[in-house]
Protein backbone atom coordinates (compact mmCIF):
# COMPACT_ATOMS: atom_id res chain seq x y z
CA UNK A 1 0.00 0.00 0.00
CA UNK A 2 1.20 3.51 -0.86
CA UNK A 3 0.14 5.99 1.80
CA UNK A 4 0.26 9.58 0.57
CA UNK A 5 0.40 12.31 3.19
CA UNK A 6 -1.47 15.30 1.74
CA UNK A 7 -0.98 18.73 3.28
CA UNK A 8 -0.91 22.44 2.54
CA UNK A 9 -1.23 25.73 4.37
CA UNK A 10 -4.60 27.39 4.92
CA UNK A 11 -6.26 28.52 1.71
CA UNK A 12 -3.98 26.58 -0.61
CA UNK A 13 -6.73 24.31 -1.97
CA UNK A 14 -5.92 21.12 -0.08
CA UNK A 15 -9.58 20.16 0.39
CA UNK A 16 -10.27 20.58 -3.32
CA UNK A 17 -7.31 18.35 -4.19
CA UNK A 18 -8.38 15.74 -1.61
CA UNK A 19 -11.82 15.68 -3.24
CA UNK A 20 -10.18 15.09 -6.62
CA UNK A 21 -8.37 12.03 -5.25
CA UNK A 22 -11.63 10.74 -3.75
CA UNK A 23 -13.54 11.18 -7.03
CA UNK A 24 -10.91 9.00 -8.69
CA UNK A 25 -11.59 6.16 -6.27
CA UNK A 26 -8.65 6.79 -3.92
CA UNK A 27 -9.71 6.41 -0.26
CA UNK A 28 -9.09 9.69 1.61
CA UNK A 29 -8.82 10.12 5.37
CA UNK A 30 -9.84 13.71 6.20
CA UNK A 31 -8.45 14.69 9.61
CA UNK A 32 -10.42 17.95 9.70
CA UNK A 33 -13.69 16.18 8.92
CA UNK A 34 -12.95 13.65 11.65
CA UNK A 35 -12.35 16.45 14.17
CA UNK A 36 -15.66 18.03 13.17
CA UNK A 37 -17.41 14.69 13.67
CA UNK A 38 -15.85 14.19 17.09
CA UNK A 39 -16.90 17.71 18.10
CA UNK A 40 -20.31 17.64 16.42
CA UNK A 41 -23.71 16.56 17.75
CA UNK A 42 -23.22 13.43 19.86
CA UNK A 43 -19.48 13.56 19.24
CA UNK A 44 -17.35 11.49 21.59
CA UNK A 45 -15.14 14.45 22.55
CA UNK A 46 -17.82 17.06 23.24
CA UNK A 47 -18.03 16.45 27.00
CA UNK A 48 -14.26 16.20 27.42
CA UNK A 49 -13.64 19.44 25.50
CA UNK A 50 -16.31 21.26 27.48
CA UNK A 51 -14.70 20.05 30.71
CA UNK A 52 -11.39 21.57 29.61
CA UNK A 53 -12.96 24.71 28.16
CA UNK A 54 -16.27 25.37 29.95
CA UNK A 55 -19.05 26.94 27.96
CA UNK A 56 -18.00 25.58 24.58
CA UNK A 57 -20.57 22.77 24.36
CA UNK A 58 -24.00 23.35 22.82
CA UNK A 59 -26.86 21.14 21.65
CA UNK A 60 -25.17 21.12 18.25
CA UNK A 61 -21.81 20.04 19.65
CA UNK A 62 -18.81 22.25 20.31
CA UNK A 63 -19.16 25.92 19.44
CA UNK A 64 -16.00 26.27 17.36
CA UNK A 65 -15.93 30.05 17.62
CA UNK A 66 -16.20 29.89 21.42
CA UNK A 67 -13.45 27.26 21.50
CA UNK A 68 -11.28 29.34 19.20
CA UNK A 69 -11.60 32.34 21.51
CA UNK A 70 -10.28 30.24 24.40
CA UNK A 71 -7.31 28.66 22.63
CA UNK A 72 -6.27 31.08 19.88
CA UNK A 73 -2.97 32.66 20.85
CA UNK A 74 -2.67 30.53 24.00
CA UNK A 75 -0.07 27.81 23.37
CA UNK A 76 -0.71 26.09 26.69
CA UNK A 77 -4.46 25.89 26.04
CA UNK A 78 -3.85 24.69 22.48
CA UNK A 79 -1.50 22.03 23.82
CA UNK A 80 -4.15 20.73 26.21
CA UNK A 81 -6.68 20.55 23.37
CA UNK A 82 -4.24 18.72 21.11
CA UNK A 83 -3.33 16.19 23.81
CA UNK A 84 -7.02 15.37 24.07
CA UNK A 85 -7.77 15.14 20.36
CA UNK A 86 -4.64 13.61 18.82
CA UNK A 87 -4.80 10.11 20.40
CA UNK A 88 -8.40 9.75 19.19
CA UNK A 89 -7.43 10.89 15.71
CA UNK A 90 -4.50 8.49 15.65
CA UNK A 91 -6.77 5.55 16.43
CA UNK A 92 -9.32 6.59 13.78
CA UNK A 93 -6.49 6.84 11.24
CA UNK A 94 -5.32 3.32 12.12
CA UNK A 95 -8.85 2.02 11.59
CA UNK A 96 -8.99 3.77 8.21
CA UNK A 97 -5.74 2.12 7.08
CA UNK A 98 -6.89 -1.30 8.27
CA UNK A 99 -10.22 -0.85 6.45
CA UNK A 100 -8.45 -0.04 3.18
CA UNK A 101 -5.42 -2.31 3.53
CA UNK A 102 -6.24 -4.05 0.24
CA UNK A 103 -5.99 -0.78 -1.69
CA UNK A 104 -2.81 0.06 -3.57
CA UNK A 105 -3.10 3.81 -2.87
CA UNK A 106 -4.67 5.82 -0.04
CA UNK A 107 -4.44 9.46 1.02
CA UNK A 108 -4.13 10.89 4.52
CA UNK A 109 -5.30 14.51 4.44
CA UNK A 110 -3.35 15.95 7.40
CA UNK A 111 -3.14 19.76 7.77
CA UNK A 112 -0.15 19.57 10.15
CA UNK A 113 1.67 16.72 8.41
CA UNK A 114 5.12 18.28 8.83
CA UNK A 115 4.47 20.25 12.01
CA UNK A 116 3.38 17.13 13.94
CA UNK A 117 5.88 14.75 12.29
CA UNK A 118 3.18 12.77 10.50
CA UNK A 119 5.45 12.63 7.43
CA UNK A 120 7.43 9.90 9.17
CA UNK A 121 4.50 7.49 8.89
CA UNK A 122 3.61 7.88 5.21
CA UNK A 123 5.14 6.57 2.00
CA UNK A 124 5.42 10.01 0.40
CA UNK A 125 4.27 13.59 0.96
CA UNK A 126 2.21 15.83 -1.32
CA UNK A 127 2.05 19.57 -0.71
CA UNK A 128 -0.73 21.68 -2.23
CA UNK A 129 0.51 25.19 -3.00
CA UNK A 130 -0.60 28.46 -4.58
CA UNK A 131 0.73 32.04 -4.77
CA UNK A 132 0.46 34.04 -1.54
CA UNK A 133 -1.91 36.59 -3.07
CA UNK A 134 -4.34 33.85 -4.09
CA UNK A 135 -4.09 32.16 -0.69
CA UNK A 136 -4.86 35.47 1.04
CA UNK A 137 -7.82 36.19 -1.23
CA UNK A 138 -9.31 32.74 -0.61
CA UNK A 139 -8.92 32.86 3.16
CA UNK A 140 -10.20 36.42 3.69
CA UNK A 141 -13.36 35.50 1.75
CA UNK A 142 -14.26 33.03 4.50
CA UNK A 143 -16.77 33.94 7.23
CA UNK A 144 -15.33 35.19 10.54
CA UNK A 145 -11.87 35.63 9.01
CA UNK A 146 -9.68 38.72 9.12
CA UNK A 147 -6.02 39.59 8.38
CA UNK A 148 -4.99 39.35 12.04
CA UNK A 149 -6.45 35.86 12.41
CA UNK A 150 -4.87 34.77 9.14
CA UNK A 151 -1.49 36.08 10.31
CA UNK A 152 -1.79 34.07 13.53
CA UNK A 153 -2.76 30.89 11.68
CA UNK A 154 0.21 31.30 9.36
CA UNK A 155 2.49 31.67 12.38
CA UNK A 156 1.42 28.20 13.57
CA UNK A 157 2.15 26.55 10.20
CA UNK A 158 5.42 25.93 8.42
CA UNK A 159 5.94 28.49 5.66
CA UNK A 160 4.75 27.33 2.27
CA UNK A 161 8.23 27.45 0.73
CA UNK A 162 9.53 25.14 3.49
CA UNK A 163 6.74 22.65 2.87
CA UNK A 164 7.41 22.67 -0.85
CA UNK A 165 11.10 22.06 -0.26
CA UNK A 166 10.35 19.09 1.99
CA UNK A 167 7.62 17.58 -0.19
CA UNK A 168 8.07 14.58 -2.44
CA UNK A 169 5.42 16.04 -4.78
CA UNK A 170 3.87 19.50 -5.20
CA UNK A 171 0.45 20.17 -6.70
CA UNK A 172 0.00 23.75 -7.87
CA UNK A 173 -3.51 25.15 -7.40
CA UNK A 174 -2.63 28.62 -8.61
CA UNK A 175 -4.04 27.96 -12.07
CA UNK A 176 -7.35 26.58 -13.30
CA UNK A 177 -9.16 23.67 -11.70
CA UNK A 178 -8.56 21.72 -14.91
CA UNK A 179 -4.79 22.15 -14.55
CA UNK A 180 -4.91 21.06 -10.94
CA UNK A 181 -7.00 18.04 -11.86
CA UNK A 182 -4.48 17.06 -14.53
CA UNK A 183 -1.69 17.10 -11.94
CA UNK A 184 -3.70 14.79 -9.69
CA UNK A 185 -4.38 12.42 -12.60
CA UNK A 186 -0.70 12.36 -13.53
CA UNK A 187 0.44 11.61 -9.97
CA UNK A 188 -2.08 8.81 -9.48
CA UNK A 189 -1.20 7.21 -12.80
CA UNK A 190 2.54 7.44 -12.11
CA UNK A 191 2.28 5.96 -8.62
CA UNK A 192 0.04 3.11 -9.77
CA UNK A 193 2.31 2.29 -12.68
CA UNK A 194 5.74 2.74 -11.14
CA UNK A 195 5.60 3.25 -7.35
CA UNK A 196 6.93 6.00 -5.13
CA UNK A 197 10.67 5.88 -5.86
CA UNK A 198 10.34 6.13 -9.62
CA UNK A 199 7.83 8.98 -9.34
CA UNK A 200 10.05 10.87 -6.87
CA UNK A 201 12.92 10.60 -9.35
CA UNK A 202 10.62 11.75 -12.14
CA UNK A 203 9.54 14.76 -10.07
CA UNK A 204 13.13 15.77 -9.29
CA UNK A 205 14.20 15.52 -12.92
CA UNK A 206 11.16 17.39 -14.25
CA UNK A 207 11.87 20.63 -16.04
CA UNK A 208 8.65 22.10 -14.64
CA UNK A 209 9.55 24.30 -11.63
CA UNK A 210 7.70 24.01 -8.36
CA UNK A 211 5.35 26.97 -7.73
CA UNK A 212 6.77 30.01 -6.00
CA UNK A 213 5.09 32.11 -3.32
Amino acid sequence: MIVLGLTGSIGMGKSAVAAMFARRGVPVYDADAEVHRLQGPGGSLVAAIDALFPGTATAAGIDRLALSRQVLGDREAMGRLERLIHPVLLESRRKFLRRHRAKMLVVLDLPLLFEKKGWRKVSATVVVSAPVWKQTKRVLARPNMNPLKLRHIRSLQLPDHVKRARADFVIDTGGTRLKTSAQVDHLIACLRAHGVRYCQSCERSSSTPKPRA
